[in-house]
């Protein structure tokens, strides 16, 4: 079955409520119709009553099980306001400020989450990634442990037998612009954990333009470091490198580059060293490879957000709505 076949079932086995804040956008409404249609989500659309519901008219989207959040109208308002306020008044937070933020809607949506109205928020068709990480890290914050938020895509390549018959997981790919050795080595124990989370066994690939001591550079020594913390760290998982591609994903090339890796050749979750290559990569596999990507999805957040790219379709918006439903489901 392929992964997001599996996720979808996921999804319907439990059903979970999650927030759409951008809900008067015409491709988060097509989208809302969708899940509704296939049964995934149970699907709260946040913005303005109005405009919601004649948006959804004049594209001939049902929405009428999906629940409509009006930031101005809400009934736990004044609730939220005074619990943004508590947890935010030590940055200097006021109640007039935060009566102002809940109106934002990806403020008003990560609230939702935060106080248990929502399982989980997707945001990011007309915002930035920046916008949705300000207020997931002010309210949500990480979970226990994680010492850094990151971004992963599942890459499914067709016609392709690396990885999992051509399901990978590449990270960090949209928010970590340089990581240190340490936040690199919590992205990698953190992408296999989520790996296992969604049912791949993960065989994780540092990866580097040198392969086990083959070039010498400040670059490859973040990445050395961040393989051996990594190891001290989790010592049951599978992480090696570091790695050039072709060592992580060929096995005639692992033989002669790096023969004694448990990863090298078979590895399905590419930890890429920093946001520039993890971003043109998986771009770049997505057009010249055809292959689908889904996400970003982020991980290391106590509770699911997740964002999506401002050129995503109302079908990517489907799958990480699918997705995040799954991480609400497993504690993700």
């Amino acid at each position: 079955m392929e992964f997001m076949q599996k996720i979808w079932k996921q999804a319907r086995s439990s059903k979970r409520r999650i927030v759409l804040a951008e809900g008067e956008e015409r491709r988060n409404l097509i989208a809302a119709g969708k899940i509704i249609e296939n049964n995934l989500a149970d699907i709260i659309l946040v913005g303005d009553t109005n405009a919601i519901k004649e948006n959804a008219e004049a594209l001939g989207v049902d929405i009428r099980e999906a629940t409509i959040a009006d930031q101005h109208t809400y009934p736990h308002k004044e609730e939220m306001i005074k619990e943004l306020y508590e947890i935010r008044k030590s940055k200097g937070m006021t109640l007039e400020k935060a009566a102002e933020l809940v109106l934002d809607p990806l403020y008003f949506g990560t609230m939702m989450v935060k106080m248990g109205y929502g399982d989980g928020m997707v945001s990011g068709a007309i915002h930035t990634t920046g916008d949705l990480l300000r207020p997931g890290l002010q309210i949500i914050k990480t979970a226990p442990g994680v010492s850094a938020v990151s971004g992963f895509f599942v890459m499914v390549i067709p016609n392709c037998n690396y990885g999992e018959n051509g399901t990978l997981i590449f990270a960090d790919c949209a928010v970590n612009p340089k990581p240190t050795s340490e936040q690199l080595a919590s992205i990698a124990i953190t992408t296999a954990e989520t790996a296992e989370k969604f049912d791949l066994d993960p065989k994780v690939a540092m990866l580097s333009f040198s392969t086990m001591g083959s070039a010498s550079h400040e670059m490859v020594d973040n990445v050395r470091n961040a393989v051996d913390m990594a190891k001290s760290l989790r010592p049951d998982l599978a992480i090696d490198g570091e790695l050039q591609l072709d060592a992580a994903i060929v096995p005639d090339v692992a033989e002669l580059k790096a023969p004694n890796s448990p990863v090298a050749g078979k590895a399905n979750v590419l930890i890429f060293p920093d946001l520039q290559t993890g971003n043109i990569g998986y771009k770049l596999v997505q057009r010249f490879a055809r292959a689908e990507a889904i996400g970003p999805i982020c991980q290391g957040f106590a509770k699911p957000i997740n964002d999506l790219s401002r050129g995503c379709s109302p079908e990517d918006i489907v799958n990480v709505v699918a997705m995040t439903a799954v991480q609400a489901q497993k504690g993700i």
